[in-house]
């Protein structure tokens, strides 16, 4: 604050106490028969024990520490289920950036790929012999099966119109699965002026004002720092111009750098309104059940579907969206190979000179 850093012990102290109010709302949610949020959980949990309700620049830290937990969910405290927020699965090994971002790994999955850009799909019409996709200038393409890998976002504004329409049970996943939004707000700057951190976290009186910087330079040298609003602060946000978001994420460090020099670039994120995803990942909304994941990733017909939202142990991930990538695409596979038969589609079945030629195509979108 003002330039001076939070003590570190009374931050993990904080850290402390903000687990031990987690543990404590586990006891209410054995209680409770009906779900409710994390925020209603937490007031009772002080209700009950006045001892955690903190003050002065401790109640701060602890509103930071609610604000790194909706960041993790793209979502306010409010909206996050107490049954199911800690049902997903924590891989080991930490966090790790991306420094050169997530194009080489995209082009060498893509490699061998007839991929098509800028094909945005309106309809998608499903027969007993195949599906047939339509995209937004009316051209059509034509395949045996399709993997649907949308953000979920963009299935819940029916945007894409399913033919005949999707099972009940599908649409009331699509429907009731929370979809949140964090966005970046990329700062350049001429020079460092900050501390040699993984983020600046600023801390204020609710979680609704507190926020972070993530510190780009520590990890690629770049003199860059990234501003990550969540929930309803990044709904907000999303509501100004990219510059006077710009301006917004600079005023919150100048609240804690107050010498910091003014960005010479920045780059803005609207994940929310953007109509390529309407929204950043999904998560798990209050009196909604966890199984909901799996209900959206189960096959309709020849219509597979993957994605972070069908993953049921790594929601709002990329390893989710990957690994539910892998079953889609197993899945339609085996799927083909029912109806083709027991061959082996990829290579010649007599000899170089005469392939056999077997009518596959997956559509992915």
């Amino acid at each position: 604050m003002d330039g001076h850093q939070v003590p570190q012990d009374l931050v993990k102290n904080v850290g402390e106490t903000f687990e031990s109010i987690l543990k404590e709302t586990d006891s209410i949610r054995q209680e409770y028969s009906e779900d409710m949020s994390i925020s209603r959980a937490i007031s009772i949990v002080f209700e009950r024990r006045p001892e955690f309700r903190l003050e002065g620049l401790a109640h701060k830290v602890l509103q930071w520490y609610l604000c790194r937990m909706e960041g993790w969910f793209a979502a306010d405290a409010d909206t996050i289920s107490l049954k199911s927020w800690d049902q997903e699965v924590l891989l080991p090994g930490g966090h790790g950036l991306m420094v050169r971002g997530y194009l080489p790994v995209i082009n060498t999955l893509a490699k061998g790929l007839d991929i098509r850009l800028n094909r945005r799909v309106t309809k998608i019409m499903r027969r007993y012999n195949g599906v047939k996709v339509t995209v937004e200038d009316g051209r059509t393409f034509f395949a045996d099966a399709a993997v649907v890998a949308v953000p979920l976002g963009v299935l819940k504004s029916n945007s894409i119109k399913f033919e005949p329409s999707l099972p009940e049970w599908k649409e009331a996943a699509i429907s009731e699965l929370g979809v949140g939004i964090e966005n970046k707000i990329v700062l350049h700057f001429g020079n460092v002026f900050w501390p040699k951190v993984e983020f600046l976290g600023v801390v204020a009186e609710t979680s609704y004002r507190c926020s972070y910087f993530l510190n780009l330079h520590k990890a690629t040298g770049h003199s860059v720092l990234v501003y990550m609003p969540a929930g309803q602060l990044a709904r907000d946000i999303e509501k100004m111009s990219d510059e006077a978001a710009a301006n917004f994420a600079f005023i919150q460090l100048q609240k804690i750098l107050p010498d910091a020099s003014a960005p010479i670039n920045y780059l803005v994120s609207h994940w929310g309104a953007d109509v390529n995803s309407l929204g950043s990942y999904s998560y798990d909304a209050v009196g909604k059940p966890h199984d909901l994941y799996e209900r959206l990733r189960i096959p309709v017909d020849n219509l597979f579907f993957a994605g972070e939202a069908t993953s049921v142990d790594y929601p709002g991930s990329v390893h989710g969206a990957y690994s539910t990538g892998l079953m889609a695409a197993e899945d339609c596979r085996m799927r083909v190979l029912e109806r083709y038969g027991e061959l082996d589609l990829f290579q010649p079945v007599m000899g170089e000179e005469t392939p056999v030629s077997i009518p596959l195509l997956i559509s992915r979108m």
